[in-house]
């Protein structure tokens, strides 16, 4: 997976872009793992969590350096992308990165009821961060992606609100 950033000619950034087959192909190896982890939920608890885990640090990875770095990024960019020739359609990083942070939180949660003894628990979580795997995947629908712009905006009007000055009157003298 190749990302570009640069520059316009009016001194603007464009955002770092990724080839979207990069996340597509992350998106089913990811899809492979949480199916193996729901296998291994049914007849080991402790197994199940091992490979969660692992899968969380993945999500981790993804996070907080991007697909550039992502592990499956990497295998994608390796083995993959220069046999498939180059990307025809681009999608930006920052949606991705809260993809994999949301994966990173059903993965995490999905963990905490592993180790807590709970297998439906832990089960569930990881069913739905299969659900989202497997939507990228099959499918090309990033729920993480469409949910983004939502939260890029309450940001947005959080940092608006949190740095402005307060309302004050003007004196009547």
């Amino acid at each position: 997976m190749s990302t570009n950033s640069g520059n316009t000619s009016q001194g603007t950034t464009i955002p770092a872009q990724v080839d979207v087959r990069g996340p597509r192909f992350a998106a089913w190896v990811t899809t492979g793992v949480l199916v193996l982890v729901l296998i291994a939920a049914a007849f080991s608890t402790p197994v199940a969590a091992v490979l969660i885990a692992v899968q969380a640090v993945v999500f981790a990875i993804g996070a907080a350096y991007g697909p550039r770095r992502h592990p499956y990024g990497r295998i994608f960019a390796t083995l993959i992308a220069p046999r498939v020739g180059p990307a025809t359609e681009t999608e930006p990083v920052a949606p991705l990165r809260f993809a994999q942070l949301l994966g990173l939180i059903f993965s995490a949660v999905s963990l905490l009821g592993f180790l807590a003894g709970s297998t439906v628990a832990g089960a569930v979580f990881a069913g739905f961060a299969l659900f989202a795997a497997f939507l990228n995947a099959a499918f090309g629908i990033c729920l993480g992606c469409q949910i983004y712009p939502l939260v890029a905006r309450f940001r947005r009007t959080s940092a608006t609100t949190a740095g402005a000055a307060p309302h004050r009157p003007a004196s009547s003298i």
